[in-house]
């Protein structure tokens, strides 16, 4: 129970700090924060992405959040810059609600790793 909380106060914190800093405070959801995530591995920051790109980037950041799991392993980056991930262990099924707790709590775990929050 205790790691929930944190967890939740972790989360509200995180959402809080990246919609002041990347939507003028509008709240961000889960995806849009996703997709920050991708475009921070892609390390291309003046780009305009189109949608299949956006997608591709949102699958980095996935791979990237859920390699400390053993889903993911990092593989190599190619030519034009973008990394690639293989599959190690595939998902389990998991429900809606569960899917997204574990979509937090990595998310959570990979701001603390960067030192964004605490």
């Amino acid at each position: 129970m205790v790691r929930d909380e944190q967890l939740k106060t972790r989360w509200e914190l995180l959402v809080e700090k990246l919609s002041q800093q990347f939507a003028d405070g509008d709240t961000l959801d889960l995806d849009a924060i996703i997709y920050l995530i991708g475009v921070q591995e892609l390390g291309q920051f003046d780009r305009k992405y189109k949608k299949d790109h956006k997608l591709d980037l949102m699958h980095i950041a996935i791979c990237k959040l859920l390699s400390p799991y053993g889903y993911y392993e990092f593989d190599y980056v190619d030519e034009d810059g973008w990394p690639h991930y293989k599959t190690k262990t595939e998902l389990p099924f998991l429900k809606a609600g569960e899917q997204s707790i574990l979509m937090k709590e990595a998310i959570v775990n990979y701001f603390v790793e960067t030192d964004y929050i605490q």
